[in-house]
């Protein structure tokens, strides 16, 4: 199949406006902070839930709500309040190789976060550069962590990693197109500055459209589809992430 760059964008387009509507949430992490109206909670929320978003969808939802009732439905108001005694609720989780003690470690690194560092906007959005801030938010993240074992559930992209969950997490909270999926409550990084949440699903469509070389999905295989994808749209170019997700896991493309 050879299709002109033209025709890959009018796929891109109409693929995008078949499945950015709500009903996408309702079997999709990003249904968890669609529970909340408050920036806090919803960013809180937002981040727990794309952190453990790998596997089945399935189990990924069930366990984030998990989460959620895990404090007692109010995220923000757990995160800054909840003590040591607290934590002790976190005994028993666990999804796929983020257990109770990864769950824990997070609770008390938001808290810190939110107390010290002004919260999780302001750590993840220093600059137009994702990636320097993904590496800059592990490293605050994690500064008085009890345990190393932890820190495998933030990836860094300077290490090569794709960083998909988090650029997956930055898209919801970022973009604002008023669809009723993603969130647009980020203000101090721009929709044009996104980059690809690359997994085996928008890889694999990307090579088969012709829009990604690279073999490995890793951080340079983001950043040549993101490229590409930004010659479609310059100013919101992770809009396609729904295109490109939605023709793989959904329509087998």
């Amino acid at each position: 199949m050879s299709l002109s760059f033209s025709d890959v964008h009018t796929l891109l387009e109409q693929k995008y406006e078949e499945f950015n509507r709500p009903n996408f949430n309702d079997d999709d992490p990003v249904g968890i902070p669609h529970q909340f109206s408050k920036k806090e909670d919803i960013e809180i929320a937002g981040f727990l839930a794309a952190t453990i978003a790998w596997g089945q969808r399935k189990s990924i939802i069930n366990n984030a709500r998990k989460i959620i009732q895990l404090m007692d439905n109010e995220p923000y108001d757990f995160i800054i309040n909840h003590t040591k005694k607290d934590l002790k609720r976190t005994e028993g989780f666990v999804h796929r190789t983020f257990n109770a003690q990864d769950l824990s470690q997070f609770f008390q690194s938001l808290q810190q976060l939110y107390k010290v560092h002004g919260g999780l906007e302001e750590v993840l959005c220093k600059s137009p550069d994702v990636a320097a801030n993904i590496a800059h938010f592990k490293e605050v993240f994690f500064e008085n962590a009890e345990s190393l074992r932890t820190f495998k559930h933030v990836s860094n992209p300077s290490k090569g990693s794709s960083a998909k969950r988090i650029n997956m997490y930055l898209r919801w909270m970022v973009r604002n197109d008023q669809r009723g999926v993603d969130f647009g409550i980020w203000k101090k990084l721009s929709t044009s500055n996104l980059m690809l949440p690359l997994d085996v699903h928008t890889g694999n469509v990307s090579r088969k459209l012709l829009l990604l070389e690279r073999k490995q999905n890793d951080w340079k295989a983001v950043v040549e589809i993101s490229d590409q994808l930004r010659k479609f749209d310059p100013k919101d170019p992770i809009k396609y992430d729904f295109a490109l997700f939605g023709l793989g896991a959904i329509d087998h493309f």
